[in-house]
């Protein structure tokens, strides 16, 4: 396995991160632990999750909760894994759907700190190594963004903050309120890129560049688009009807 720094930080990371989104939804138990096992065996120490992530939106939270229990197993599987976790959407079946600032996606410092602790039970540990922003929020300033970030980190239960799905301008206005604050600034941001989708190399990328970020990828197959067009389009747990129409759409490009 190749590892290499997360932008300007110190950590090193495995290029290779494994991703659970699917987790609990379309995943089994067993099947997310052996997961798991066999990408610690192969020397990815690079796992991503979000508070969003789970068995549908009544259910959110689920993939941290299989990710707990895998931890709780030790066998030092916690200290040998970078964990990523994300902050901005609801997690309904923690949060009482009245309480408006859980039940509503956003970025306030209220929300922030709920979530992040909220997130750090369900993973049964005391500190995440990234703790990204799942998408911008333009109702709420990046200042007050960043406040909440510097009281998680003096807690010590946050590293490094980073971002996902954000523009190009977005990360710069970020990246400079933070020098305004003698903030470090973002480690990283996640986006989707792959060879279907190559928007990111108009903007994001540069930023990234600019301000020397990591970038870690999402859906580099295209949710399997291109990882080949099958013989014959069959339906099964993992293929829905937009994907199979996703092939048939795209089945040219594919085979070239």
């Amino acid at each position: 396995m190749q590892y290499t720094f997360l932008g300007k930080t110190g950590m090193k990371v495995s290029r290779l991160c494994l991703g659970t989104m699917n987790f609990a939804c379309q995943t089994s138990k067993q099947d997310c632990f052996r997961m798991m096992d066999e990408a610690l065996d192969m020397g990815i120490n690079f796992f991503d999750t979000a508070d969003a992530y789970g068995a549908g939106l009544e259910d959110r939270g689920g993939a941290e909760k299989i990710i707990g229990r895998w931890i709780a197993q030790g066998g030092g599987r916690r200290d040998a894994v970078i964990i990523a976790a994300k902050v901005f959407g609801h997690c309904a079946a923690f949060y009482d759907r009245h309480e408006e600032n859980s039940a509503t996606d956003g970025l306030s410092r209220y929300k922030i700190i709920k979530h992040c602790e909220g997130t750090l039970k369900r993973l049964q540990t005391d500190h995440l190594e990234i703790f990204q922003m799942h998408h911008i929020d333009h109702n709420c300033s990046h200042q007050e963004m960043w406040e909440a970030m510097d009281i998680l980190q003096k807690q010590g239960k946050i590293v490094y903050v980073g971002s996902s799905n954000f523009a190009g301008w977005d990360i710069a206005e970020c990246c400079m309120t933070a020098k305004l604050l003698n903030k470090q600034g973002l480690a990283s941001e996640q986006s989707l890129y792959n060879l279907n989708n190559r928007m990111l190399e108009l903007e994001v990328i540069p930023a990234c560049r600019k301000f020397g970020m990591g970038l870690i990828i999402y859906s580099p197959l295209a949710g399997g688009l291109l990882g080949g067009s099958p013989e014959k389009l069959e339906a099964g747990r993992r293929t829905s009807e937009i994907q199979q129409q996703a092939r048939s759409k795209n089945r040219d490009k594919i085979e070239r």
